[in-house]
């Protein structure tokens, strides 16, 4: 149950048509955001971060988002793992989709998606965890550019992450669905998340 109420569309304002758009493009309306409706000017700010640190770059989105379900993961926040994976559905290999929380291990993954991902999963602890070793295997594979691109995924749903962890934010039929049949079977629980 969350700690405090979405507002409903209606009661958005001016923060309306940009929350329509977004949820005529997943196919529902985020709670998360709809929460921080209360506070237009955050909204406004983090999509604009948002759109810029997930968008077009030196980075694949395909890696963006892995980092991102990676982080959300070792944060231990169950609404955006769902909403990572979700998103993830569509630009991810499948397969390498499906074995994403045993990178360490699977054939599928090279050996700079790993330095990238274990930087994340360090990443997304606290107290961070990660060690000189974990930057300097990222620094063989990328770029201090492309380096800043994947800090920055991790930066980002470190403030998503924390907001919706700490707001209990109910998770959305569409990705509540999705994680239940692909992360549930590897011990993904709704947990704070569910509805009433």
């Amino acid at each position: 149950m969350p700690r405090v109420d979405p507002l409903p569309m209606e009661g958005l304002g001016e923060l309306k048509p940009m929350l329509e758009g977004l949820a005529a493009q997943s196919g529902y309306e985020m709670n998360s955001l709809k929460t921080l409706g209360r506070k237009p000017e955050i909204v406004q700010t983090l999509m604009a971060f948002a759109t810029t640190v997930m968008g077009p770059g030196d980075v694949s989105a395909e890696l963006k988002n892995m980092v991102a379900q990676i982080v959300s993961k070792s944060a231990g926040c169950g609404y955006c793992m769902a909403h990572t994976s979700n998103a993830g559905h569509g630009p991810n290999d499948a397969d390498k989709d499906a074995a994403l929380w045993e990178y360490e291990t699977s054939d599928l993954f090279s050996e700079a998606e790993r330095s990238a991902l274990r930087v994340a999963q360090g990443a997304g602890q606290s107290p961070n965890a990660v060690t000189d070793e974990d930057f300097n295997a990222l620094k063989e594979h990328f770029s201090d550019d492309q380096i800043i691109e994947i800090v920055s995924v991790i930066s980002m749903f470190g403030f998503f992450n924390r907001f919706n962890d700490t707001m209990a934010t109910e998770l959305e039929n569409s990705p509540l669905r999705h994680a239940q049949e692909t992360l549930g079977p590897k011990g993904w629980a709704v947990g704070k998340h569910a509805a009433e």
